[in-house]
């Protein structure tokens, strides 16, 4: 009788282990030593616990995600994004609404997921400056960075609207929570760009990448910069002499989505319920200076007091800053998008 429970009990454990394997998700990032971090801490060792097998592969993002919807051959199951180009794909209907009874993100902060996109990392637009120029004691506010007199030199802008709008708006006394109220009208577009024409003569450069914002203050060919924290981080690494702020920063975030009609919508449900535990999210910033979307992740005694000073995410640091309003660039993008591209060739 005990041989018999025994081989049955074998007999179910092999049949679990069939079934997990006969489950798969195809995920895509953007390649390089992102989805290297996000492999290294999220997809392998979720695919280990769960038995979910994972192909990755590399995409060239919503594009992508719209010509296999739009063909009705869809092949990927998960797809990393910004916030916003997920929140104009679901607007669009590209994306499956994601099944948050199955995934648990009750520790995470209200605004780092949505209806067909849950947080991956955190990272934030900061400014940045020189401390050849500055040393430590450079700008702490928007309206510092506006500061030509206070702060003289050269400056660097974004290129796309993404980011540009909202420290336009606090620089010219706009309280951050209100410039989405502000921007929800052509006048407040208007007004912040109205603030950048005001700054213009003195930006050098409008960057077009998170690589050349980097290589820009690596190389020292301006006094300061709006960037991305991370890759701030990685050009002080490598030897630039660069510092920057969260304060009045825009928290930002990336995020997984399910394509319309993926073929393993289920599945990736469980796997994305997976990797948004706070065990796997404590380990991205072993890879990347990027912050953990889950809360829980700060308490598990992985992410140090010293690393945690350092990400966006962090309780200190996200009380700091403006969270990105996705509603607001469902809306206004598109329109907000060509004033400024107007305003950038006069």
């Amino acid at each position: 009788m005990k041989r018999t429970l025994t081989l049955s009990l074998a007999a179910g454990l092999l049949g679990t282990t069939a079934l997990a394997a006969d489950k798969e998700v195809t995920i895509a990032s953007w390649g390089g030593s992102y989805q290297e971090a996000q492999s290294k801490a999220l997809f392998q060792p979720a695919e280990e616990a769960t038995g979910i097998a994972v192909k990755e592969v590399t995409y060239g993002g919503m594009s992508d995600v719209r010509l296999q919807v739009s063909s009705g051959q869809v092949t990927l199951d998960i797809v990393a994004s910004g916030s916003g180009s997920a929140a104009r794909a679901a607007a669009e209907g590209l994306l499956e609404p994601l099944d948050y009874d199955v995934i648990d993100v009750s520790n995470f902060y209200p605004t780092l997921y949505s209806d067909h996109c849950v947080g991956g990392d955190v990272f934030s637009t900061v400014y940045a400056w020189n401390t050849d120029t500055f040393g430590e004691d450079g700008p702490q506010s928007w309206a510092d960075f506006w500061d030509v007199e206070k702060f003289p030199g050269s400056r660097a802008y974004r290129g796309k609207v993404a980011g540009a709008l909202e420290p336009a708006l606090m620089a010219d006394g706009v309280a951050p929570e209100d410039v989405y109220d502000v921007l929800a009208s052509e006048e407040g577009i208007t007004r912040a760009l109205d603030k950048i024409r005001e700054l213009k003569p003195h930006i050098d450069v409008f960057w077009s990448s998170g690589a050349q914002h980097a290589q820009l203050m690596k190389d020292g060919e301006v006094d300061m910069t709006t960037g991305w924290n991370g890759r701030f981080d990685n050009a002080k690494k490598d030897g630039g002499k660069v510092a920057y702020s969260f304060n009045q920063a825009l928290l930002d975030y990336d995020c997984f989505a399910v394509p319309k009609g993926a073929p393993n919508r289920d599945t990736a449900m469980e796997f994305l319920a997976e990797i948004s535990k706070p065990e796997y999210q404590d380990d991205l910033p072993k890879y990347i200076t990027y912050g953990p979307t889950n809360k829980a992740a700060y308490d598990t005694g992985v992410i140090s007091e010293e690393t945690a000073a350092g990400l966006p995410s962090s309780p200190e640091n996200a009380a700091m800053q403006l969270p990105v309003s996705l509603d607001w660039y469902a809306e206004w993008e598109t329109t907000a998008a060509e004033m400024y591209q107007e305003m950038l060739t006069e």
